[in-house]
């Protein structure tokens, strides 16, 4: 079978199964790269295992096992074969998380009110990027003080709790403009998540922090500060939109208040 008619086919296989166009293009970039590296030669099992080791002499344990798993899906759905490979172990380092005192110093350093409200909204509600950008003026209920985040990651629709704090702001902001979208682009439409990254880069360095701070570092420190108030877990996990607990448990690595409220035991020597 050619190799157009392949992709093809699992361009179809991905579709009628109505994955997220983020899982398609993930899925078919890393075929179209296997494909490259086999060539002409027959796709077996063993052939996979040596890309595999190829790639995970250039590439992190993570983003191989995406590229496993999206070679595994090939071989069902087009080849109709089942190949047993082991994915990679993960490397698993605690992701970076920022103190409140840096979230409000990140927040003072942001002088655009455009991209100082983006800042406390990301952080305020604990939104992945993409929903942020995906939030329309009607997704906003002021009487009930909810954000409605529709179709996020699973496809899910799900409510996050409206800050207080922002409410007279947020609703000043939606009558500014004429546009469906909360935070439109300059040139029409959605604001692309490039533009709120560069925004973010911006206010990290006016603020003096010397983290790397991505729109999801706002996010890891909104379930972060949530638990040290005392939040429960399965609340958080709602919140954030997780499928499962094992995910939203991360958090309770990340914390340090348990940790600081331990006395070392050479505290209690007298030297």
């Amino acid at each position: 079978m050619e190799t157009e008619k392949q992709l093809e086919l699992f361009i179809r296989e991905i579709e009628i199964r109505n994955f997220s166009n983020k899982t398609k293009s993930t899925y078919v970039f890393a075929i179209k790269k296997f494909l490259e590296y086999a060539k002409e030669k027959e796709l077996t099992e063993d052939l996979v295992k040596t890309y595999i080791q190829h790639l995970l002499k250039r590439q992190n344990p993570s983003s191989v096992s995406v590229a496993l798993s999206s070679i595994e899906f090939f071989y069902k759905t087009i080849l109709k074969k089942e190949i047993q490979i082991p994915h990679p172990k993960r490397n698993k380092p605690l992701p970076e998380v920022l103190t409140i005192k840096e979230v409000s110093e990140l927040i003072k350093a942001t002088k655009n009110p455009k991209h100082k409200l983006i800042i406390k909204l990301l952080y305020g509600c604990g939104l992945r990027v993409s929903e942020l950008t995906n939030l329309k003026k009607q997704d906003f209920d002021f009487e009930e003080d909810v954000i409605l985040i529709k179709q996020a990651k699973g496809r899910k629709d799900r409510f996050v709790k409206m800050p207080c704090t922002m409410k007279e702001e947020l609703k000043a902001f939606t009558k500014l403009n004429n546009e469906n979208y909360f935070f439109p682009s300059n040139r029409g439409g959605k604001l692309s998540t490039a533009t709120i990254r560069k925004v973010l880069e911006q206010s990290t360095k006016k603020a003096k922090i010397n983290k790397r701070i991505h729109p999801h570092t706002l996010r890891h420190s909104h379930a972060t500060h949530l638990l040290e108030q005392g939040t429960d877990l399965r609340i958080i996990q709602k919140l954030l939109g997780h499928s499962d607990i094992k995910t939203t448990q991360i958090y309770t690595h990340i914390s340090q208040q348990s940790i600081k409220k331990v006395k070392s035991p050479i505290d209690e020597l007298n030297i």
